[in-house]
């Protein structure tokens, strides 16, 4: 027998497998329980040197039993959200289920590039998808690819509006095939889309801004303009994006009268509902998205308000043939006979080749615990954003940027006394504060030129008295 053969069948053996398996789930739920109750900070703050120290780049030659200290130290040193006091960025709290899933995952490891080496994933994917086009109103012979997050989602329709738009084949021909390209955007769209456009050669032009109100979102009277000067510039349009939830602040841009520009002008119409989409599930705050279902393509993350671990992106396109224009290739190894165009067959559809069983996290979810877990989940943490936010307002001591459309607030702690020359410094000051003490985790964006703390209240755990905690912890750190 080789040497090495007796290390290789200890590494594979299923009752080895199964003790830590057992052990490791056992340690994790303590954790979320731990997590649950409180306790402990929500990032237990190191500095990037000394974690470098704590996780060193040395290995043993031969097997250790480091394991379980391994995954306790892992555990305690991560960042914890399943905190109720996270309030963080737009990443959820993962449904326990949906960490399972990803556990079977990893282990079936059924990659998707063609049906044969995943045909449960790939099912599973064209289902739930089916299902997504469904709740966004979509019509019959909607379709899409799950990818890995926004930035690709995004990437992925403009390359279809690109095929559709473009009046030349800029896939084959390149950008220098015919005149240069341009969308027009919200001033305030996340920084994916310039750089998509950045990607397909562009340049700094690829991106023509739209002005926004004073909630921060797209002033469809100001389309005609922005449409013009592009013009002048030299420039084709070929699409619209607008939010459905931007980054910022979760403004909802009014989709309808982007439909309508889009239908006058015979533009591309791309709705970046990455966090936002989510609101069609919601019957409170479904009027949030109307006009969705007249979108040529829709962009939304399930690893955002549905609860699922990153990534999981759907790209939704209003009618699914499109969906084989972003991407174009021959691969004789992957894709055999004269359809290159199987809905089965994934990779012909989207960035990656071995990609994740990504569909299998939300469709399992989704059958086990019902979809309106999801709707009640996006409900009550617009709800508790609204309720957050009468409360500043009411406060004496807290000024609200803007009235939230979605579960993202963005605020500022105003004390009585201190001129408005230092509020910006002290925002800053406030959020280290408390993001080093592990009390809460909460981030800041510029607004206006100010700066403001920013939450999303995306952990659905979170409570209204874990937010006057917050805020009482705000004034105790002032």
């Amino acid at each position: 027998m080789s040497a090495t053969r007796p290390n290789l069948a200890a590494a594979y053996d299923p009752e080895s497998f199964r003790r830590l398996g057992h052990q490791w789930v056992d340690q994790l739920a303590d954790h979320l329980a731990r997590t649950l109750r409180r306790e402990g900070p929500v990032l237990p703050w190191a500095s990037p040197a000394t974690h470098v120290e704590r996780f060193p780049a040395s290995f043993p030659e031969e097997p250790s039993g480091a394991l379980p200290d391994l995954l306790t130290r892992v555990i305690t040193d991560s960042h914890h959200l399943h905190h109720p006091h996270y309030v963080g960025h737009q990443v959820s709290a993962p449904l326990p289920l949906a960490a399972l899933c990803d556990f079977a995952s990893s282990l079936l490891n059924n990659g998707m590039a063609v049906y044969e080496m995943g045909p449960v994933s790939t099912a599973m994917e064209h289902n739930v998808l089916r299902w997504m086009a469904g709740v966004l109103g979509l019509p019959e012979g909607a379709g899409g690819v799950l990818t890995s997050g926004g930035s690709a989602g995004n990437l992925t329709a403009l390359l279809a509006a690109r095929q559709a738009k473009a009046g030349f084949d800029a896939w084959n021909g390149g950008p220098t095939a015919g005149p240069p390209l341009t969308v027009l955007v919200p001033e305030t769209t996340h920084y994916c889309v310039a750089r998509s456009t950045k990607v397909m050669g562009w340049g700094a032009e690829g991106v023509t801004p739209v002005p926004v109100d004073a909630h921060y979102r797209l002033r469809p009277e100001a389309l005609e303009e922005s449409l013009a000067a592009a013009q002048r510039a030299g420039r084709r349009p070929i699409a619209v994006v607008a939010s459905a939830g931007s980054t910022a602040t979760g403004a909802f841009d009014p989709l309808e009268a982007v439909a309508d520009f889009c239908a006058k002008h015979d533009l591309w119409f791309h709705v970046d509902g990455a966090h936002g989409a989510s609101a069609a599930l919601s019957p409170r705050y479904r009027h949030q998205v109307k006009g969705i279902e007249r979108a040529d393509s829709v962009v939304w993350d399930a690893h955002k308000m549905m609860m699922m671990p990153a990534l999981i992106t759907a790209v939704l396109f209003r009618d699914g043939n499109r969906s084989f224009e972003a991407f174009a290739q021959e691969a004789s190894y992957l894709f055999t006979g004269q359809d290159t165009r199987r809905w089965s067959d994934v990779a012909l559809r989207t960035l990656e080749c071995t990609k994740e069983m990504m569909a299998l996290k939300l469709y399992v979810c989704l059958s086990a615990l019902g979809t309106k877990l999801f709707a009640d989940a996006v409900t009550e943490s617009f709800d508790l954003a609204r309720r957050f936010a009468e409360r500043l307002q009411s406060s004496g001591d807290f000024e609200l940027a803007v009235a939230p459309d979605c579960n993202i607030v963005c605020f500022r702690h105003t004390p009585k006394g201190l001129p408005a020359s230092e509020l910006d410094a002290l925002q800053v000051r406030l959020r280290e504060s408390l993001v080093t003490s592990g009390d809460f985790y909460l981030v800041q964006t510029t607004l206006g030129g100010r700066v403001w703390l920013r939450t999303t209240l995306i952990n659905p755990l979170t409570t209204d008295a874990d937010l006057e905690a917050l805020l009482e912890a705000l004034r105790r750190a002032a």
